[in-house]
């Protein structure tokens, strides 16, 4: 499985109708739409589809054809992000009617293109499952931890600093295992 995780854009123009793709990561994918219909008050049509894991790993899917014919515009670009399968993405597609109809087959194409080359501009990145963990130490130890979490690529979420300190880690399971054989001695797991 891939991943979207920067905001992509490209532009497919078909018989003076443009299609404005947009390839973002699904956790800005409201904030993005909303935005994207101040900013193109004129377009026809804001078609969207996405996909992403929810709490129970399981692929969560929408499509809307926002007001194209049924099934030509939405469904494509879902198609095309399960034929890639990426997760954790959403694609919006801003269309601008040109006055030439392209008709349901030219649709599902146009929209199926725009989805694609906006999808290869971005280069989805590996997705890898992340995992959480707390851990505690001593202050002394701070830097020493600090710096395996930056060399493992573990990121820390929260910090909390009592008699001990308490990190909240966040990273792939094989990152996570890189850690902990680094930083073993001098650290507590409590979760």
């Amino acid at each position: 499985m891939k991943f979207v995780d920067n905001y992509y854009s490209e532009t497919l123009e078909i018989k003076q109708s443009k299609f404005i793709a947009h390839a973002v990561p699904y956790i800005i994918y409201e904030k993005t739409l909303k935005e994207l219909k101040e900013t193109h008050p004129k377009a026809r049509h804001f078609v969207v589809a996405y996909r992403y894991l929810n709490e129970f790993n399981q692929v969560v899917e929408h499509s809307s054809d926002d007001g194209e014919p049924k099934g030509t515009s939405g469904k494509p670009t879902l198609m095309v992000l399960q034929g890639r399968d990426i997760i954790n993405s959403a694609v919006i597609t801003v269309r601008y009617f040109g006055g030439t109809k392209l008709g349901t087959g030219g649709l599902v194409r146009a929209y199926s293109d725009a989805t694609n080359l906006v999808l290869e501009s971005a280069t989805p990145k590996d997705y890898k499952k992340e995992i959480f963990k707390t851990i505690t130490f001593e202050y002394t130890n701070l830097r020493k931890v600090e710096y395996e979490c930056s060399v493992c690529g573990v990121e820390i979420v929260e910090k909390v600093f009592n008699d001990k300190t308490q990190y909240k880690l966040k990273s792939d399971e094989n990152s996570m295992k890189e850690f902990f054989s680094k930083v073993d001695r001098l650290i507590n797991l409590i979760e």
